[in-house]
């Protein structure tokens, strides 16, 4: 089965209603509550808002989060799930730039809702949770005064419609808005069943809502009829005592999560038996933190590679190209192979022109998947598509002869010493070998005799011996070739990284050149 999200929870509601749809803390959602909550949300919007307008909420991982979504889609509005993390000021060029009609926020967040509206006089505020304001309604109070009868959209019907946008993380200048429609979130049949869903399946979602991935995750298993088991404020010790206390059968765990649990005191000893798959994605994994992960969580794994204007994932490495050793543990450097529907094609970046297998260029992208392109972006959409009307995903990798996709990093990461290309990702995995190397990233320095000159920095395993600079340089050179080995290693207590777990390798290299 295959269906729209609205259609899917209309579904799911007629026919098994009393299945926990969404959970958070103790509170539960069923799916026949769901699709009536949802019903009132839509004509709630619609009795303020046209049909096609923005309307944004400001909110952690919570099932409010999940209600809106689908309220809005049935209501024909377009979803706009703002970064909580952003400052005030980010938060209101990014209302703007959207051009919200309604803010849904919860108690967290009000004061820079507050100085959203301050900015934008005619923005509606709706509080996810109490309200002492007469000017801004409590959600409860907001969704009883409104019928729950459906408004009818988000069918098969209105699949070239956009529901979604998406800002991206913006690492220079305005986050852009991606705009998805109903067809590029539409999950098929095969997609459902590659992820081995049961009738009680329980999927943990500890991404938060304004990240292609928490939403892509939310969207797959509402579509299946999981309960997902909406995870607010991640700690390590927290997600690890409810994947084992809630019978937690999925989830979707980011690298830099996997490494935080594998790294936890006593993570041996819980009993996660019930785990029957675990995706990973959002940012690299190193073989050696994947192995570990499938050691201690001894279940499925299902590797993603995707982008938010690729509609999510590109391609994925299932289960069975999982292995820890053996002829195809090569695989696990790897992000698989191009999803059902998807063309990957690697191209030189500057021509355009595909290269063959084993061959480095940009990754570029042809899928039902793809965006349309970004809000009110005339001059980034004419770049965002080249000529064959493939997506420029801006991603290094390479393709092998089997299909399979390997990643070499962002084009604009690549390091370039002494006239050698070197790929970071290649060092990185090479370096997370060493026993005492918990997390590593690689980048260009500039160099007067190299152009950049090849740097590691790294945080180290508590509790292991501590290695020189010298001795991790000396590790790599069995393992790579010897202009790829770092020149110099820099020792950190952190990796700085953006809400969505990806190194800010930008920073880094600010940093060091400071």
């Amino acid at each position: 089965m295959g269906l729209h999200l609205p259609d899917a929870i209309r579904l799911h509601a007629r026919e098994r209603g009393t299945s926990a749809a969404l959970t958070c803390g103790s509170s539960t959602v069923t799916y026949t509550e769901l699709d009536t909550r949802s019903n009132r949300i839509a004509r709630a919007l619609l009795a303020t808002t046209p049909a096609g307008s923005r309307i944004g909420f400001l909110a952690r991982t919570r099932n409010e989060a999940g209600e809106i979504l689908v309220g809005a889609a049935k209501a024909g509005l377009v979803t706009v799930p703002l970064n909580w993390r952003l400052a005030a000021a980010e938060l209101t060029a990014v209302a703007q730039d959207a051009e919200l009609q309604v803010l849904l926020v919860e108690p967290e967040f009000r004061d820079a809702a507050d100085a959203v509206r301050r900015a934008m006089p005619g923005l509606s505020l709706v509080a996810i949770g109490p309200s002492d304001d007469e000017d801004v309604p409590a959600y409860e109070t907001w969704l009883a005064a409104h019928p729950d009868d459906d408004p009818g959209r988000g069918t098969a019907a209105d699949a070239d419609e956009v529901f979604l946008q998406i800002y991206t993380s913006g690492t220079t200048g305005l986050p852009k808005g991606v705009l998805l429609t109903h067809g590029n979130f539409y999950a098929d049949g095969t997609e459902l069943e590659e992820y081995l869903w049961e009738a009680q399946s329980v999927a943990l979602n500890a991404l938060p809502m304004f990240h292609i991935g928490g939403l892509g995750w939310l969207r797959v298993a509402l579509t299946a009829g999981a309960n997902s088991l909406m995870f607010p404020d991640f700690t390590p010790e927290a997600a690890a005592r409810t994947i084992e206390r809630e019978g937690v059968t999925h989830a979707f765990l980011v690298p830099s999560v996997l490494h935080m649990l594998t790294e936890l005191p006593g993570i041996e000893k819980r009993d996660f038996s019930r785990l029957t798959l675990i995706t990973y994605g959002s940012a690299p994994i190193t073989p050696a933190l994947l192995r570990r992960s499938m050691a201690l969580f001894a279940c499925h794994f299902m590797g993603k590679y995707g982008l938010t204007e690729g509609g999510g994932t590109v391609t994925q490495l299932p289960p069975e190209d999982h292995e820890a050793d053996g002829p195809r543990q090569y695989l696990l450097t790897c992000v698989g192979r191009p999803r059902r529907g998807v063309d990957v094609v690697i191209a030189d970046p500057v021509t355009g022109s595909p290269l063959p297998a084993g061959t480095p260029g940009e990754i570029r992208i042809r899928s039902r998947h793809n965006s349309p392109g970004y809000w009110n972006r005339a001059e980034e959409n004419a770049a965002l598509y080249d000529a064959e009307g493939l997506l420029r995903t801006g991603d290094g990798g390479y393709l092998d002869e089997d299909g399979y996709l390997f990643l070499t990093d962002r084009i604009k990461d690549m390091i370039v010493s002494g006239g050698e290309n070197v790929y970071p990702a290649e060092v990185e995995a090479a370096l997370a070998e060493h026993a005492a190397v918990s997390e590593v990233a690689v980048i260009g320095v500039p160099h007067e005799v190299w152009g950049e000159a090849v740097t590691a920095v790294v945080v180290l395993r508590h509790g292991a011996d501590r290695p020189t600079g010298q001795e991790l340089i000396d590790f790599t050179r069995e393992r790579i070739a010897s202009y790829k080995k770092p020149r110099q290693v820099h020792f950190v207590d952190a990796l700085p990284r953006n809400p969505n777990g990806k190194v800010l390798k930008r920073e880094l290299r600010a940093g060091i050149k400071n």
